[in-house]
């Protein structure tokens, strides 16, 4: 029987001795979807995976990973996920290929392990050791042995990490594959369009804690403010333009005749905008609503510092 739900977390507490690194979260992933799982530095990203993974044990809270408990299950829950790492579980002196050979013959039915090594672009570096292989091949080599032995839920920690643009493209299109082949799928990323282009559900950790979630579509709608712009003749009374507008709003002219509305940009703003407009015989050109991006809403949520 199918299980809708391929991840559970409820009320998830991870401690470090008197750090608390995850408090009170919860989290679901629904299978054939990707749900990417976003924070700063410290936010609690690694450690909720790795309790899903099975590698921690919670200190409070309930995970559930394909209806199983992943570390009293383990031995039953391993043959059916797949987990690519940003480094380690390779043996530094073993080639790429019977690497990634030896992990198919540990699975029934696994992907055709030529096609997928020549699909990643490894057929030039299968006979390379480990320890040899750049990077970027290291990078193509997890993710292929997360996903030969076709899991039913996989978890990627930064798959397109020192990955050139066409290594990375076909890394997305491997994704969309699982996720249409009805696979979960949990990724963790830095990359924030990587974030928008692939996830149905994002949720965005900061100190432990599930800070905002849903699709891009609807952060970006909801979290962050829009920006109108406009040209027109310069020098308008902006101050006047203001008190037309909702409190909140600011007005900029960033050059002679260019102007920025920046709030929240809904219909009744950018009427009011054009009636002023035209109430005072301006001509406004190039009218444009430019919606932010998950960058800017992740940078809004979590803030613009740097954090070690």
């Amino acid at each position: 029987m199918r299980i809708e739900q391929v991840v559970q977390v409820r009320g998830l507490v991870k401690r470090y001795g008197e750090k608390t690194a995850v408090d009170g979260l919860d989290l679901e992933v629904r299978a054939g979807t990707v749900t990417g799982v976003l924070g700063p530095n410290g936010a609690g990203k690694t450690t909720t995976v790795e309790t899903c993974e099975g590698y921690r044990r919670p200190d409070a809270g309930t995970v559930r990973v394909l209806g199983l408990d992943p570390v009293a299950d383990a031995s039953a829950l391993r043959p059916r996920i797949g987990v690519m790492l940003q480094s380690g579980g390779v043996y530094s002196g073993a080639r790429a290929d019977e690497m990634l050979r030896h992990m198919a013959k540990l699975h029934a039915h696994p992907l055709d392990v030529d096609a997928l090594i020549e699909r990643l672009g490894l057929d030039s570096c299968g006979r390379t050791t480990y320890r040899r292989l750049s990077g970027g091949q290291q990078q193509r080599l997890a993710l292929a042995m997360a996903v030969v032995g076709r899991p039913e839920l996989v978890f990627l920690d930064e798959p397109t990490a020192g990955l050139d643009p066409q290594a990375r493209r076909a890394t997305w299109a491997l994704v969309r594959e699982l996720r249409t082949d009805g696979v979960g799928v949990v990724l963790t990323t830095h990359f924030m369009d990587e974030a928008e282009q692939l996830a149905d559900d994002i949720a965005i950790l900061d100190a432990g804690r599930v800070i905002a979630q849903g699709s891009p579509e609807q952060l970006c709608r909801g979290g962050a403010e829009n920006t109108l712009r406009f040209a027109g003749r310069p020098g308008l009374d902006l101050a006047a333009l203001l008190k037309a507008l909702p409190d909140g709003t600011a007005a900029a002219e960033l050059t002679p005749g260019a102007y920025r509305i920046s709030g929240k940009v809904d219909p009744q703003l950018l009427a009011t905008v054009t009636t002023w407009c035209a109430q005072h015989g301006v001509m406004p050109e190039g009218i444009s609503v430019e919606r932010h991006t998950l960058e800017d809403v992740f940078l809004e949520l979590t803030g613009r510092e740097l954090r070690g």
